[in-house]
């Protein structure tokens, strides 16, 4: 697989990689046996920090895209449908192929379907309430899909304004509006709903459309200021990444130490808890985004993770684990059977996530400049 380092940013694939282990790590709970511990607990919220790094490093970098889309003279519908076009060869192959192949698990396995299946077509099987047992990692995608929407579509909306605002002034406060209504969205939840569990706060909240958009705002925000404001960006690297540490190491340290649970404190992981992670990973945008290089021995496999890492997300858990535990249960392996599984789980990932991204995922991707779809929009 060639590679042209020249035009990656190191930093933000040593992101992409760390969210996509962090994910792939977290499932591991799956194969071993259930333990209490420091170590088992870690990893049980590995995966939720790793799809918070995913959305905030996807509102970094499509933010930086929509915001020099819309500084362009031509900005219009049809600018915006190019980008909405452009996105969806990127997202959508992967997404239905892995939807594909888990409803032809489900029923090879006598999984019983969702009644409203359809609903995954067009992204909405969590869009208010929680996801179906199906293809159940599919709930951050239908985040990103929407996010992507709903702010390019606000955006076009200001051409209709007469203001003497500047689209810089615009886009900011576009950006902000879309952060202050999904913070506020979970604040109904939260004095709405007794929350009873983590479990259910992780299927009724966590991972539902209407309270999440707003985790990948606070990457498209970082980004409005590392292009308006590049020396502050450049100057604040080593401090944010600092602050951005220290929030989110007190954030999650001094919850066991205060007993800071869910039963007693609901308000504050409703409305508070993702929001000061997805703040504390924004942070450390400033450091990572200006590192551009590093030695090959870390160079070459964190690139290579960080370009499998939406073929590993989309089969690593619902049809790479699931087959193997179908036809390899774990569950009473002795500890030494435990790590060669996992060894053979990890394996299998990346082989199969290698074969999905070589052959399918970037020839797809490659079409969107084809020149029949260029030509489309011109």
């Amino acid at each position: 697989m060639q590679i042209n380092y020249d035009k990656r940013i190191f930093g933000l694939d040593l992101m992409r990689a760390v969210a996509i282990i962090l994910v792939v790590f977290s499932h591991i709970t799956w194969i071993i046996p259930k333990t209490k511990g420091f170590i088992p607990d870690l990893m049980s919220i590995a995966g939720v920090i790793g799809v918070e790094i995913f959305f905030v490093l996807s509102g970094f970098l499509i933010g930086r895209i929509i915001y020099n889309l819309y500084q362009s003279e031509d900005f219009s519908f049809k600018s915006v449908s190019y980008f909405w076009v452009r996105r969806w060869f990127r997202t959508l192959p992967n997404y239905y192929l892995a939807l594909i192949l888990n409803i032809g698990i489900a029923i090879y396995i006598g999984i019983k379907l969702p009644e409203a299946l359809w609903q995954y077509v067009f992204f909405i099987q969590n869009f208010a309430w929680e996801t179906p047992s199906l293809f159940i990692e599919s709930w951050s995608l239908s985040i990103e899909e929407f996010a992507y929407i709903i702010g390019p579509l606000l955006l076009y909306c200001t051409l209709f304004i007469k203001t003497k605002l500047s689209k810089d002034k615009l886009f900011l406060y576009i950006t902000l509006l879309i952060i202050m209504l999904f913070t506020i969205t979970k604040l109904i939840y939260s004095l709405n709903d007794h929350t009873r569990s983590m479990v259910y706060w992780n299927a009724n909240l966590k991972a539902v459309v209407i309270y999440r958009i707003d985790a990948i705002y606070f990457g498209v925000f970082a980004a409005f200021i590392s292009i308006v404001r590049p020396n502050f960006w450049k100057h604040i690297k080593y401090l944010a990444f600092f602050l951005g540490a220290v929030i989110f190491l007190g954030l999650n340290a001094i919850i066991p130490i205060k007993r800071l649970f869910i039963e007693s404190y609901p308000m504050f992981w409703n409305v508070w808890y993702l929001p000061i992670n997805t703040i504390a990973i924004m942070l450390t945008l400033p450091l990572f985004s200006q590192i551009n290089s590093a030695t090959k021995l870390i160079l070459k496999p964190i690139t290579y993770i960080s370009l499998i890492s939406y073929a590993m997300y989309v089969l690593h858990y619902s049809i790479i684990l699931q087959l193997l535990k179908y036809y390899l249960p774990s569950d009473d392996l002795p500890k030494f059977d435990s790590i060669i599984y996992v060894i053979v789980y990890l394996s299998m990932t990346i082989f199969l996530s290698y074969l999905v991204y070589r052959f399918y995922e970037k020839p797809m991707t490659d079409l969107r400049d084809s020149s029949v779809i260029k030509n489309k929009f011109k």
